[in-house]
């Protein structure tokens, strides 16, 4: 079993408690087994939290066991990081645990020196703070995520939804992820790469409730037939140039990007739940043929569709 441990700060954000807890509380396997182990550890027993106080079992101790490690933020990051955590998260680091921050964490994983060299995000409020504090990290305050391997770190609120998902369909497959979803009532599905909706109120409207979110919608039932952005724009009621513009505005990425990672999410769901052939998967995903889909999943997996069924398709009973 993974062992999971969720490192609260003084004077955490309460809300970052909450994510990792219930998303990897909600993972199964399919044959109902719990994948992760979770364990609360605090700098102390007893936390500071700006409504209240939290009792926690462990305290830094609790580190050494873990296979990963999740950094919650703090109300206020710019303080100087306890030196008690900055150690125990660096020999953590050392042994090769994974290590991940929600929010304001990440300022805790840069006083560590976790961050030097590396791309990183957190909370857009913070990101002006944590570049110009250090230097070395290429700070980006427009992604939901960023996912360097060992290190993760992921921006405010709801973005430590996306990143922990991420973190079970890297552990367990797509299947497993989209599964503790719907068990959490939590979204699946959107990248790393979308950017952090910092959006007027009026613009926030026309994304829930406009033609770009329908569009969408019409997407996802649409994967495995042709769609180009003009036919996108047509069924937006939009130019290209108009819908081009502002579906960028609202999801962070091109249509063209979009439209191939959700082609990817579902050859990943289809190679986990099934036995098709892989010539299938690909036609049924929206690829022109088992040569284009094993180029993407090489380029954003870093293995071919074989390989990756025998990680996770066993899990699932393929």
């Amino acid at each position: 079993m993974h062992k999971l441990v969720v490192l609260v700060p003084h004077n955490v954000v309460p809300f970052d408690l909450g994510i990792p807890c219930d998303i990897f509380e909600h993972a199964r396997l399919p044959d109902g087994a719990k994948p992760y182990e979770v364990t609360v550890c605090g700098q102390a027993r007893r936390i500071r939290a700006r409504p209240f106080d939290i009792v926690v079992e462990e305290t830094l101790g609790g580190l050494q066991r873990a296979d990963t490690i999740i950094v919650l933020g703090t109300d206020i990051p710019w303080q100087p990081a306890p030196p008690s955590i900055c150690n125990a998260l660096r020999l953590a680091s050392d042994r090769g645990t994974r290590i991940a921050s929600i929010c304001s964490g990440a300022f805790l994983l840069a006083a560590a020196g976790l961050l030097d060299g590396k791309r990183a995000t957190t909370h857009w409020r913070g990101a002006d703070i944590l570049a110009d504090r250090y230097p070395e990290i290429e700070v980006d305050p427009n992604v939901l995520f960023v996912d360097e391997g060992q290190i993760v770190t992921s921006a405010g609120a709801s973005a430590g939804i996306d990143m922990c998902l991420h973190l079970v369909a890297r552990d367990f497959g797509q299947a497993v992820a989209a599964a503790c979803s719907r068990a959490a009532v939590a979204p699946f599905g959107r990248e790393g790469g979308q950017k952090q909706f910092i959006l007027p109120d009026v613009e926030v409207g026309r994304v829930a409730g406009g033609s770009i979110a329908e569009t969408i919608e019409w997407m996802e039932t649409r994967l495995d037939q042709p769609i180009t952005v003009a036919r996108m724009a047509s069924k937006a009621g939009m130019s290209q140039r108009t819908f081009t513009r502002r579906f960028s505005e609202d999801t962070g990425t091109t249509p063209g990007r979009w439209l191939i990672d959700a082609r990817t999410r579902r050859a990943r769901l289809l190679l986990e739940t099934t036995s098709l052939p892989i010539q299938e998967v690909a036609a049924r995903s929206g690829f022109a043929d088992a040569s284009g889909l094993r180029d993407r999943f090489r380029q954003s997996l870093g293995v071919g569709p074989k390989q990756y069924r025998v990680s996770f398709g066993s899990r699932n009973g393929v």
